[in-house]
């Protein structure tokens, strides 16, 4: 039997994301998989909770997101972004009418197929990497949350379909709780995104708490940041609450890494507390210890039917 040729990338200075071989579907998930085992994500690649067969459809849907935060965030996309985006964008619309030659959309499009995914929970994520190259501050907490609907909202629903539970009823559960990581990511990294001039915390509220921008440029920890910070704690653990039931009703292995992420998730916000808000010199994360404490947790049954 003949060998599958190697796929490789065109060396074009203009465009280096079209392939110049069409890949095998084997190989289109091998390149997603690839790609998904050598960058670290709070997505569940390669997490032994999900069961193998099913790990090539999420590699699938990761490759595809990752080169597009790519083309938002990387240094090298400078000047090119939108540029990519928009080409990123073609080729996945492309893919539901033509044969795909990239193997991201090989596989993509097959992961679409056999799951009955919607095609417009990818382009709701080009929106938020659109949204990621124009926009660096937010009037408003609606504003906020509606980037919010569109960045983190599609990956819960998409591994929802991912995994069979594409119920309305566990979408909605899913949309709170995806938002509330999105917005404890932020809170986490307020200094790192300060470096990349990103303001996550919103204008009004910085009115309203009387701390300026300017001081938050400065990383100026004072009380009025403690309540401005901790303000947004709360509003985002409420978040985390609504969502609480979606991990009650769904069992097994994927139950539990719902169970996990959402413990995860929320911890971060109980050591934002426990600093007192300060976080520019004390990044929360999570530790080895805090993953021992969550796996016992999610088998105190009390816990999980409280707002069930």
């Amino acid at each position: 039997m003949e060998m599958a040729q190697r796929v490789e990338l065109i060396p074009s200075e203009n465009d280096n994301t079209r392939m110049i071989e069409t890949a095998s579907l084997k190989e289109a998930y091998d390149f997603c998989l690839n790609l998904a085992q050598n960058h670290y994500e709070n997505f569940p690649v390669a997490s032994l909770l999900v069961p193998a067969k099913l790990r090539p459809h999420i590699a699938a849907v990761y490759a595809f997101a990752r080169i597009a935060d790519d083309f938002a965030d990387e240094a090298e996309y400078e000047g090119l972004r939108m540029a990519r985006l928009k080409d990123w964008e073609t080729q996945l619309k492309n893919m539901v009418l033509t044969t795909p030659t990239h193997p991201v959309f090989i596989a993509l499009k097959n992961t679409v197929e056999v799951l009955q995914i919607p095609l417009q929970l990818f382009l709701d994520l080009l929106t938020a990497f659109k949204m990621d190259v124009v926009v660096s501050r937010y009037q408003s907490f609606e504003q906020l949350l509606n980037y919010c609907r569109y960045s983190a909202n599609p990956v819960g629903r998409l591994v929802l379909y991912i995994m069979g539970y594409p119920a309305p009823k566990f979408l909605e559960y899913s949309d709170y709780i995806c938002t509330a990581l999105q917005l404890a990511n932020f809170w986490q990294d307020v200094s790192i995104d300060l470096e990349k001039n990103r303001v996550y915390l919103p204008k009004e509220d910085l009115l309203a708490f009387h701390y300026s921008e300017e001081e938050l440029f400065k990383k100026t920890y004072n009380d009025n940041f403690k309540r401005l910070i901790l303000y947004q704690v709360e509003r985002t653990q409420d978040l985390f609450n609504k969502g609480q039931p979606l991990c009650a009703e769904i069992k097994g292995r994927f139950g539990l890494e719902l169970k996990l992420t959402w413990l995860g998730g929320s911890n971060i916000l109980d050591k934002i507390r426990a600093s007192s808000g300060e976080v520019f010199n004390h990044r929360p994360k999570l530790t080895k210890k805090d993953f021992i404490k969550f796996f016992l947790k999610c088998f105190q049954k009390s816990f999980w039917s409280a707002n069930k």
